[in-house]
């Protein structure tokens, strides 16, 4: 095993201006994993559901070389469900319903095949669950990427804070690094958290695009304008996905090699929000991808003269 992803598997209803999904397949750990698949067959996901949840689900995830050994499955139970409406700017939600069910009593068994493996990417869970799944490793990762939410800086900022001083990698949007630093200015915000304890920082700017801090360094990737957006759900998970599993794929942390992961992320949180829930990573092709990602070199290419 060569990556391991900790998080959510769900359903989700989801509202938009452009219609609904009904309890459509979710949460972080589907679509950081689906993402990711698109660059290794070498990796796993750590995550429970009930009885309730599809065969057929699973089985896509195998399709795609997801070795689900870590997918606990409690019996007479339901799923972990989520239920929320965007507005029409779709950078705004409120969530309509939240059922905790199997996700309430989680406790992570990472199976041993799982826990020496070379890069670890947590998913929005307690800080407690990602401690606990650290703790469970024979070695240490080469990598470990972390992300999290408003609701645990609010509700366990002392748990959270020991678990991000764990960490090489933040992702983060750019409220949540405003919260977490008490900083307006994201470039004072993410010196302050990064003397937390990780060594680079995402926050990631939505429709905006995403920044990548290291030591003194920041790397700017512009998101790539659509025409139409359908569902921003796991936009950001589909990100932390491409991202990390570009890195597992080329094995190089560099800050460089970074860059160019952050540039993969993007492209294919750009997939993910064109149909609703996953239904469009399900059709990505390599051919796709390879075509996003040069539109993203043409993007920011250009020629200047400074005579």
């Amino acid at each position: 095993m060569s990556l391991l992803i900790v998080g959510t598997v769900a359903f989700d209803s989801i509202e938009t201006p452009f219609g609904k999904a009904e309890k459509t397949v979710g949460g972080a750990a589907t679509y950081i994993a689906l993402s990711a698949s698109a660059f290794t067959r070498k990796l796993g996901i750590v995550s429970v559901v009930g009885d309730d949840f599809p065969m057929t689900a699973i089985d896509e995830f195998h399709k795609r070389g997801i070795d689900t050994s870590g997918l606990q499955i409690e019996r007479g139970k339901k799923s972990f469900y989520w239920s929320g409406r965007y507005h029409t700017d779709m950078n705004s939600r409120e969530t309509l319903i939240t059922e905790l069910n199997v996700l309430a009593d989680f406790q992570p068994v990472v199976p041993q095949s799982f826990r020496s493996a070379d890069f670890l990417m947590l998913g929005n869970l307690t800080p407690a669950v990602q401690q606990q799944v650290m703790s469970q490793m024979t070695k240490r990762p080469k990598l470990i990427v972390m992300d999290t939410m408003d609701y645990w800086m609010k509700s366990m900022p002392r748990e959270l804070a020991e678990t991000i001083s764990r960490v090489d990698v933040l992702t983060i949007n750019d409220e949540e690094a405003r919260l977490l630093s008490g900083e307006y200015s994201l470039v004072r915000a993410a010196q302050k958290i990064m003397k937390m304890g990780p060594k680079y920082l995402i926050i990631k700017k939505g429709e905006h695009g995403a920044l990548l801090f290291y030591d003194k360094k920041v790397f700017f990737a512009p998101a790539l304008p659509l025409e139409e957006v359908f569902d921003p759900t796991g936009a950001g998970d589909s990100f932390a996905g491409g991202f990390i599993g570009y890195l597992d794929k080329t094995n190089d942390t560099s800050f460089d090699n970074m860059k160019r992961a952050i540039i993969f992320g993007s492209a294919i949180a750009s997939f993910c929000v064109e149909k609703f829930g996953i239904l469009r990573l399900l059709e990505l092709s390599a051919a796709d991808l390879e075509e996003r990602v040069q539109e993203f070199i043409d993007l920011v290419q250009f020629d200047i003269s400074l005579e």
